[in-house]
């Protein structure tokens, strides 16, 4: 799978990941990595887990979270 951002840019290169948002490949340039609290049950007793999540998103996807 090739990055959609440089696919978009005429550049064919390899995609390292996959936008959690909206399932587009990125590559090592244009993914956005973040990370983030997960807000569920880690076990009894606890409603957060200890280690944050990794978030890896596109730029797109990543403008618009920042909007909300």
């Amino acid at each position: 799978m090739n990055c959609f951002e440089c696919d978009q840019q005429g550049q064919p290169v390899v995609a390292v990941a996959v936008c959690s948002v909206c399932g587009a490949g990125v590559c090592a340039t244009h993914v956005r990595t973040e990370a983030k609290q997960l807000r569920q049950p880690a076990h009894p007793g606890k409603v957060m887990h200890e280690r944050p999540a990794r978030q890896l998103t596109c730029p797109t996807c990543r403008v618009a979270e920042e909007a909300v």
